[in-house]
């Protein structure tokens, strides 16, 4: 019998409303298996059993994630749970609303277990918050499991959640996703009516599913999509139109593809042979099932600049005050104060930047229907590598570690990350695809293409139990 930790998330939600399982059942086998191995993971900061388990004993909402759990990012209030945002600043905060997202995620049935771990104020690609356990890789847990969704991530690829939601503004749905073997989804800017990049002041931000498959990243999207009355919601397993995207035909698709990245020339660019081989074999299958895979000759310009001034000022808004500041990370602390100390006008030229450089990359990649690139460009970083008492040190090993992530965001484009090749201990090594503006539908069928292709991968072994 198959067990229900291996049940895709459309096959449990369709179970529970065919009666084959039940939101309790589910309920309980999961919170079993967090009891036994988050300690081991750091994939959860809050655990809510009691508050699970009822609320499975409930009358449910009757829609499309009934009887499912996931965990909140602990970036994302909830009413009555401890939301600590990764920071000491705030450790016994238990806000009295929920947010936005929490809110709408329990109208579609689902059940919260808990928070999944993130780092402070979700401002690092790396999820080792000093308050508290960091998340770890299910693949080798000396090493980290990317971030700023670190904590989601290691849930959905050890079997603690099966799906997560998580947030991406510079890659934070993709990296951790990447690194832990998982399928990432960013959408683009604007496609969802919570957390739609729209809300919030540099557009980088939007909400994406973490998930264990190209199909359960399109249904996920299908719900998310569908979380606002001024969106056909979806009320069943399979009823959406981008898990239908999945199987669609891409004969015709033309794919460029590229190793560039906007950080050459201010960052040492290493690109790790595995990762390399992993774009290869991607472009491959591709080019034998589409209309052609071919080299992007795409160069940008002045990225680097743009994008450190818009990491300070990600931290100027933070809701800390001189007493805060003092008892936060010290790299919350510098960017905060950087942020806040950046002229009106350096902002202003640089948001008008940012805009300039979607407008070019858009341009540049206008003869495909989607682009090719690595996902990371390093192995899975040990535990502490990040020099996090220096900041420019700790951008710059970010950048290193995952220099093809950022500018997706800058140019508020969709992108997914999907495994593909097991390097020699079995942890997959993912690329990513980026596509057109609003180009959800056909970046899901080519990772679904790829996904078929390279045939069943293993799970991490010390946690399949």
């Amino acid at each position: 019998m198959t067990r229900i930790h291996d049940l895709s998330t459309v096959d449990m939600a369709a179970a529970v409303r065919t009666g084959e399982l039940s939101a309790t059942e589910i309920t309980a086998h999961y919170l079993d298996r967090i009891d036994r191995l988050n300690g081991g993971l750091g994939a959860f900061v809050e655990v809510t059993a009691d508050a699970a388990r009822a609320r499975a004993a409930t009358t449910l909402p009757n829609g499309p994630l009934t009887g499912v759990p996931f965990g909140d990012k602990d970036l994302v209030a909830r009413a009555g749970v401890p939301t600590r945002y990764g920071s000491r600043a705030f450790a016994d905060h238990v806000p009295e609303s929920s947010d936005p997202l929490a809110a709408a995620l329990d109208r579609t049935g689902g059940i919260s277990l808990g928070k999944t771990t993130t780092p402070e104020f979700g401002l690092t690609g790396f999820t080792e918050p000093r308050i508290g356990p960091s998340a770890r890789n299910p693949w080798d847990t000396t090493t980290g499991a990317g971030g700023s969704s670190g904590g989601a991530a290691v849930a959905v690829a050890a079997g603690l959640l099966p799906w997560a939601p998580a947030s991406d503004g510079g890659g934070s749905v993709r990296i951790p996703a990447a690194t832990c073997g998982v399928v990432g989804l960013k959408p683009s800017r604007g496609r969802l009516p919570i957390g739609a990049g729209l809300d919030t002041y540099d557009g980088l931000s939007v909400n994406g599913p973490i998930t264990r498959s190209v199909a359960d990243a399109a249904f996920l999207l299908d719900v998310l999509v569908g979380l606002a009355p001024s969106h056909r919601a979806v009320t069943a397993p399979g009823s959406g139109p981008f898990i239908h995207a999945v199987n669609s035909p891409i004969a015709d698709l033309r794919i460029g593809t590229t190793l560039v990245t906007p950080w050459d020339g201010d960052v040492a660019i290493e690109l790790d042979p595995a990762a390399a081989a992993a774009v290869s074999w991607a472009r491959t299958v591709l080019d034998g099932a589409t209309a052609g895979v071919t080299d992007a000759p795409w160069r940008p310009q002045g990225y680097p600049t743009l994008f450190r001034t818009l990491w300070r000022a990600s931290a100027a808004m933070l809701p800390l005050d001189e007493g805060a500041l003092s008892i936060v990370e010290p790299l919350t602390a510098w960017l905060a104060r950087e942020g806040r100390a950046l002229p009106a006008r350096t902002l202003v030229s640089t948001f008008a930047r940012a805009r300039a450089f979607e407008r070019a990359t858009i341009a540049a990649f206008a003869d495909y229907d989607a682009v090719l690139t690595p996902a990371l460009a390093m192995s899975p970083r040990p535990l502490g590598w990040h020099a996090t008492d220096d900041p420019e040190r700790t951008f710059d090993q970010q950048v290193e570690y995952a220099p093809h992530t950022s500018w997706v965001n800058v140019a508020g484009l969709p992108a997914i990350t999907v495994p593909v090749l097991p390097d020699g201990t079995g942890r997959p090594w993912s690329v990513q695809l980026v596509g057109r503006p609003g180009g959800e539908a056909t970046i899901l069928a080519l990772a679904a293409t790829l996904e078929s292709a390279r045939g069943i991968l293993p799970h991490p072994a010390a946690w399949t139990a």
